[in-house]
């Protein structure tokens, strides 16, 4: 019951429900106002005006929220006009609908804000078909009160924004906190359980996918916010947050084990990985409940749980060495202790962030050059040439908007046709639904499907029980707003909710409020049924064809992340900032190929080919990134000694088989040449170095030296991963060079023939 009541407690006070609280107010203040002073006619006009320009309203600078709902109001105001002074002329509105309808959804190629542009513009079409003015002053008059409107919700949203300036920061901080809490608690059952990994490893993808998602905006709401209004003591602190969930998520990714190899260390032993489960587990535990206190403003968690799971995690190593004895024990002990040493990190970073939440003063200081944070800003481009790069077959927006075209000309003329009763619903159903990818076209389907049956089934209920008018216009205003909270949080939530104010909002108007419903219901399968089909038969763009550009981006960033690695090691204080802008990069590169692989495993089944193979190259490219931030990690948090040749070839070695498979996805002639000999003699050298270290402990240790100093170790330490790692890392550039080689030979030369 306590959980339950923490979720409703943490959606209440949350940025999502505020949001729901913003538009509803936009909605109603013109309603109660026009009809208080006797101008109920012009209220219409005005909600649809703030109604359709709420959508780009979301998370982000303020500048780029200001610019995206002036467009917005430009294009709905310019596109119902279009719409309503073509209603009497079929065949030209017919043509109006497709041009309108390509042009706009074409305008999301400018990335997520931009399709939210579009979608308001695409709304404001079908809404229109709904308006009845007859004149055409009528119509300029309702074009004029839409501009109105939109203008009326910017100065709302502008208010909201400061009442509670931080609420959205706050918001995502909570967000990204949660996921990376659940990563963590994801991770430590991947130690354990081997024969769910491949389950739990996907499970991984999407979370890094959402964890990226949301760096990226905090960036830009963070970042351009300190440069446009400077620096406060909260804005420090969220900073500071938002600092310590990257190295986090970092830490973590730098501690992607190579699993195989932690079967053979430990054997029958697994019993002493449980303390570093636990560990993970608690920590994870841990940021789920500060995610939550930063919603709820409560006191910080007890942090007791977490010394004592450290402290056991310490001594499993020496239970470890106690039970399988030196020198056997060395190997497994030296991994426990990397693994220790990396929780000993992660739990610092969890402790900057308690410090930050608790208010201590010396922790609100935070030094980042604006030269050096735009670095880290992914700036989405506006340029027109991006149109022109957009417009052919092989761009997956192109055919989306060619087959919403065709699905929303064949919904309008089949509407008119059979007279359908409100066919601008199912223009409504196809707009919500229909997405460029099938699986996702489907999924949404579902649960709009799914929310209009509940939302139906519950409105039934209660005009069935109650003819109350005053119940049914608080259930309106309520239904409204946890529409507006829910619909981006929960699609099959938020569908169920507008179908219920939609349905109370015709049964004020109307007695007969079961006709609604039977219309909603038929009008919701149909549209649904439309968007599904259309996407799967027209032009389809099966994820399968549609990896080559991500699989090339991953592999370049991989290297430029090796390579900003091996500067680190040369020479840490400079190449810092390099390194973080690299690992940044590849982070990214990372997530858009773990977010197409799981589009692909939401393709029919009988168009996933040669699952395997793609699963195969998606995990070779994670693994890299994870095994070369275990390097840049272990450099960032140690004293290191001076990197040595051998580590120079096999990094250049790992670097030029990128570029080999690099090569081959683009069908270049390769003239790539390496002395196989020179690179052997490189690693045997780096794993002697670690066996010198090992031998001559283990002399210490007979003569009875058993104590061993902090320097000892973290030299043994650091043989032990560069070797280690490099080897693995070379290893897998050479499966990744094969399985690039079998990809090409299956899907690009294939073809060509």
């Amino acid at each position: 019951m306590k959980k339950i009541l923490t979720i409703i407690e943490l959606f209440l006070k949350g940025a999502n429900f505020y949001r729901g609280i913003k538009i509803t107010f936009a909605v109603l203040v013109p309603l109660i106002t026009l009809n208080f002073i006797g101008y109920f006619q012009f209220a219409p006009a005005i909600v649809i005006g703030a109604f359709l320009n709420a959508p780009g309203d979301i998370p982000g600078s303020l500048k780029r929220k200001v610019n995206a709902i002036l467009i917005s109001i430009s294009l709905t105001m310019l596109i119902t006009a279009i719409i309503l002074l073509l209603k009497p002329y079929l065949l030209l509105l017919v043509m109006a609908l497709a041009v309108i309808s390509f042009v706009v959804s074409f305008i999301s190629i400018y990335g997520f804000r931009a399709s939210l542009v579009s979608f308001s513009g695409l709304l404001a079409m079908v809404l229109a078909f709904a308006i009845e003015n007859q004149t055409t002053q009528e119509i300029f008059i309702h074009i004029g009160l839409m501009g109105v409107g939109g203008f009326w919700y910017l100065f709302v949203s502008y208010l909201f924004q400061k009442i509670a300036p931080k609420k959205e920061e706050n918001q995502l901080l909570s967000d990204v906190l949660l996921l990376i809490g659940n990563y963590l608690k994801l991770r430590a059952k991947l130690l354990t359980k081997k024969k769910k990994r491949q389950e739990l490893i996907q499970r991984a993808f999407v979370l890094q996918t959402q964890i990226n998602e949301k760096h990226e905006t905090l960036r830009e709401t963070l970042f351009t916010g300190r440069k446009r209004s400077g620096r406060s003591h909260y804005n420090e602190k969220q900073v500071l947050i938002f600092i310590s969930s990257v190295n986090i998520f970092e830490l973590i990714e730098a501690k992607h084990l190579d699993y195989e190899e932690i079967d053979r260390i430990f054997g029958n032993h697994k019993k002493y990985l449980k303390a570093s489960k636990k560990l993970n587990t608690e920590m994870g535990n841990h940021l789920i409940k500060v995610s939550e206190l930063l919603i709820q403003n409560d006191n910080l968690p007890n942090r007791d749980p977490l010394l004592i799971a450290l402290s056991q995690a310490h001594e499993a190593i020496t239970n470890f060495i106690n039970a399988v004895k030196l020198p056997q024990a060395r190997e497994g002990a030296i991994v426990l202790r990397n693994l220790f040493d990396y929780q000993e990190l992660l739990l610092e970073e969890i402790r900057s962030i308690r410090r930050v939440m608790a208010n201590v003063n010396h922790a609100s200081k935070v030094s980042l050059k604006r030269q050096d944070a735009k670095q880290f800003l992914t700036l989405q481009e506006y340029r027109f040439n991006i149109i022109i790069q957009n417009l052919s077959f092989s761009s997956t927006i192109f055919r989306h908007a060619l087959r919403f075209t065709v699905a929303i000309v064949l919904a309008f003329v089949i509407g008119t046709v059979f007279n359908i009763h409100n066919t601008y619903w199912i223009l409504l159903t196809i707009i919500v639904i229909m997405r460029p990818s099938y699986g996702l076209t489907k999924e949404r389907s579902k649960d709009r499907i799914i929310g209009t049956l509940i939302g139906s089934i519950i409105a039934i209920g209660i005009v069935l029980i109650t003819p109350s008018m005053i119940i049914y216009g608080v259930l309106a205003i309520i239904s409204l707003t946890l529409a507006f909270a829910l619909i981006q949080q929960n699609y099959k939530s938020g569908a169920a909710f507008i179908t219920i104010n939609i349905i109370f909002v015709y049964a004020l108007m109307n007695p007969n409020a079961f006709e609604v419903i039977q219309y909603r219901i038929m009008d919701t399968i149909i549209g649904a049924s439309i968007a599904v089909a259309a996407t799967y038969l027209l032009w389809p763009r099966w994820e399968t064809n549609n990896l080559k550009e991500v699989f090339l981006n991953a592999i370049h960033y991989n290297k430029v992340y090796l390579l900003a690695t091996k500067d680190l090691y040369h020479n840490k204080n400079a190449n810092q900032l390099a390194y973080k802008v690299a690992r940044k990069k590849v982070f990214l590169a990372i997530s858009n190929l773990n977010a197409a692989f799981q589009r692909l495993t939401q393709d029919p089944k009988s168009k996933q080919k040669e699952f395997q193979l793609i699963y195969n190259l998606v995990t070779l490219n994670q693994t890299m990134v994870s095994a070369i931030a275990s390097i840049g990690s272990f450099i960032l948090n140690h004293n290191t000694t001076k990197p040595s040749k051998e580590f120079d070839a096999v990094t250049l070695k790992i670097t030029d088989n990128l570029q080999k498979s690099s090569d081959i996805l683009e069908g270049v002639i390769q003239n790539h040449f390496s002395n196989n000999t020179i690179i052997n003699q490189a690693q045997e050298t780096l794993l002697k170095t670690y066996q010198k270290l090992s031998y001559l402990r283990d002399e210490d240790i007979q003569k009875g030296n058993t104590k061993l100093d902090t320097n000892t170790l973290h030299q043994l330490q650091e043989a032990y991963l560069i070797a280690n790692q490099l080897i693995w890392l070379k290893t897998l550039s050479e499966n990744l060079k094969k399985a690039t080689e079998r990809y090409h030979h299956i899907f690009i030369e294939a073809k060509k023939e």
